[in-house]
């Protein structure tokens, strides 16, 4: 038997050459088909005898000088063979020639070279041909997975640039804009700023998962499938090894005549060596010059000059917290899984090595079919891993672990029946289509889409009354964080320049509360406009403190019909919201107060996002008074008493009319919105319109 000096791997050596190791694996297989058709056609020429005989081995002898070329080192091989062959060819030779040589054949061992070669040939090329589509079939999804990181990259090049691009108009918007808009342009201008660093980091992100992937792609995926289709070819050509001694086994038990030539042609046939023909192939196309495709960089936006370092602002430390703290949960999990797998595909590879060795006589192509399963599911768990893990990576390499100590929320997915402002942005979520998330143990409420900018101060599990409190702390913190944005330490102009942002230098502005300015939702509350209640308008500064919750109960006045600016008389220069009674109110419940028309007041205690407003205190020179009361709770059925008549403009509400006393279901959360049924069904009402009854 021939020694093999060096073991040839594919992997190593062809690099990135699937395509036409495939094309030589494929015609190997094709092969078959020839080596059956040839036992078919020999079974009947054996009845023939000598003379047919010698006719068939002399086209085989022909269209083997059309394919030795071929199979022996392929159809573009980089290095000519001349007229060397491979070991097969060299061994399909000896049996042509052992053909020429023998002159009879009866009729049995012509059904045994059909029922014995010719079938067995046929099952197998099928099945190492259905193999070999697999792999080429796995070749063109790591090809498209490969792709698709590059498109995916470049999709978040492009969403990149255009928000750098909106970042610029923002910019340019807020120039244009006369002073009572410049606090809105403001606004979205530096929202935009945040999305844009967001969106950077992400692109970075993607930019770093893009390069590990592809460097995986050439370095162990596509390799590892060379690998296989080798392992492919080495069993085919073993798997023949074995038809062409049971053909000669079966020539030397039915020719003694033949039986000197078939001995010669059975001591050949081991020296047809799996590995020989692969050592063949690769020395023929080895590719000497190969290099890697170059790694992906960095590219600043057209319109905004910017380096590749990741934003580090509170509002971006914030999103990559989330992100590192994700990844890292998810770690452990990817790591046991990828372990797990494999050892299947360990132990799969030690099954098909015993079954080479005649240790194990299980069907080595169910055997591979198996491991090749086993590989595509360990390949989809690394690729997980190594995203998880080049996140975290890349996170930590600027900014640190700064996961460490902080406070997640335990978020559940979660569909709000009833209005529900997110405590990040302040806008509504509701309705079956608004999904958004609830903090499981403090309550804390959030868009999907505001998840990872949510910072992680969780205080903890909290009862009842204290996720209420907080609840309503954060919704004043939310309402004036849209009203008042942040000004950054540091903007960049449209040109890319490093330098204080033109709002800067822009005066602190205030707005009024008018009709066209309210929300349209529903609930008609809006997260940043200044709001009336009872006859009064209210205004605020841009910069204000949150309220202070108030336990006491409350009831609210109806809307009023017009909308006026209040003058501050008092206390211009305090950052407590006031105003001035439009209309007279005379009390008409516990905790309420009469209050004449054109008295100033003051709001000691927001209210929390419903329609009519904020509760409010009268004031008469330096003396303020809160206004409170609202629904008792008894045993039993509770009813309340509407105080105003109230037509439903949303999903899940109802109405109701002034003095109709109507079943409580379910009591004000919180959110300004309590559950009543009554004669136009059931569903919410504002809980500043009812009273206890």
């Amino acid at each position: 038997m021939a020694e093999v000096d060096i073991a040839p791997n594919f992997g190593a050596e062809l690099k990135d050459g699937f395509k036409n190791a495939n094309a030589w694996v494929g015609g190997g297989i094709q092969w078959l088909d020839d080596i059956q058709a040839f036992y078919r056609e020999r079974a009947v020429i054996e009845k023939d005898y000598s003379a047919k005989l010698a006719a068939l081995a002399k086209k085989y002898f022909d269209k083997k000088l059309k394919k030795s070329s071929s199979l022996s080192v392929g159809d573009t091989p980089t290095v000519t063979p001349g007229s060397l062959e491979s070991a097969s060819m060299t061994t399909w030779t000896v049996q042509l020639s052992t053909l020429e040589s023998r002159a009879a054949e009866h009729e049995r061992f012509s059904q045994q070279l059909v029922t014995g070669l010719a079938e067995p040939l046929k099952n197998l090329a099928a099945r190492y041909e259905d193999l070999r589509k697999q792999h080429e079939g796995y070749a063109a999804k790591l090809e498209k997975e490969r792709d698709s990181s590059y498109g995916d990259l470049k999709k978040t090049k492009g969403k990149y640039d255009s928000v750098c691009q909106e970042v610029e108009n923002k910019r340019k918007k807020i120039e244009s804009s006369f002073d009572h808009g410049k606090t809105k342009a403001q606004g979205a201008y530096v929202q935009q700023q945040a999305d844009m660093r967001n969106t950077k980091n992400t692109y970075l992100i993607t930019i770093n998962v893009t390069n590990k992937q592809k460097e995986r792609y050439y370095y162990e995926y596509v390799p590892e499938l060379l690998d296989a289709l080798q392992a492919l070819s080495e069993a085919r050509t073993a798997t023949l090894n074995n038809i062409w001694s049971a053909a000669s086994t079966m020539e030397t038990q039915t020719l003694d005549r033949s039986l000197q030539l078939m001995s010669h042609l059975s001591s050949e046939i081991p020296r047809n060596i799996p590995v020989l023909d692969s050592m063949m192939f690769v020395r023929h196309n080895a590719l000497q010059h190969w290099q890697p495709p170059s790694d992906f960089v960095f590219e600043p936006s057209p319109v905004w000059l910017d380096d590749n370092s990741m934003a580090s602002d509170p509002q971006s430390r914030t999103f990559l917290m989330n992100i590192l703290s994700k990844s890292k949960s998810l770690l452990g999990a990817l790591r046991k899984e990828c372990e797990a797998k494999r050892r299947e595909v360990d132990g799969a590879k030690r099954v098909r090595q015993a079954i080479r060795e005649g240790k194990d006589k299980r069907d080595e192509v169910e055997v591979v079919r198996s491991l090749f399963v086993h590989s595509e599911s360990l390949h989809e768990a690394e690729r997980r891993r190594v995203t998880a893990e080049v996140e975290v990576e890349t996170i930590t390499a600027v900014m640190g672990d700064i996961s460490v100590g902080m406070r997640a929320h335990k978020f559940e997915n979660k569909t709000f029946k009833i209005p529900t402002n997110c405590d990040l942005c302040s806008d509504r979520i509701w309705g079956l289509s608004a999904k958004g998330l609830s903090c499981m143990d403090c309550g804390y409420t959030c868009h999907l889409k505001c998840e990872l900018k949510v910072p992680a101060d969780c205080p903890g599990e909290l009862d009842k009354d204290a996720r209420k409190a907080a609840k309503a702390q954060r919704q004043v913190e939310a309402q004036n964080m849209a009203a008042t944005p942040a000004r950054p330490e540091m903007a960049t102009n449209g040109n890319g320049n490093g330098t204080s942002s033109h709002r800067d230098s822009l005066p602190s502005l205030q707005r009024s509360d008018t009709i066209g300015s309210m929300n349209t939702l529903s609930s008609g509350y809006a997260a940043s406009a200044h709001r009336s209640v009872s006859g009064a308008t209210v205004t605020s500064p841009v910069e204000t403190k949150p309220a202070p919750i108030s336990k006491g109960h409350r009831v609210m006045a109806p809307p009023p019909a017009a909308y006026k600016t209040a003058a501050d008389d008092d206390d211009s220069s305090s950052n407590e919201q006031k105003g001035k009674m439009l209309y007279a109110y005379a009390a008409n419940g516990v905790g309420e107060i009469s209050v004449s028309e054109g008295i100033d007041f003051a709001v000691v205690e927001p209210d929390a996002p419903r329609k009519q407003g904020p509760a409010v205190a009268p004031r008469r020179g330096k003396r303020t008074v809160s206004t409170s009361g609202g629904p008792g709770a008894g045993a039993g059925v509770k009813y309340v008493e509407a105080l105003y008549t109230y037509e439903p403009s949303g999903d899940g509400e109802t109405g109701m009319t002034a003095g109709e006393r109507l079943v409580l279901i379910k009591d004000d959360e919180g959110d300004g919105w309590c559950t009543v049924r009554g004669s136009k069904g059931e569903g919410v009402v504002p809980a500043g319109w009812v009273k206890a009854s």
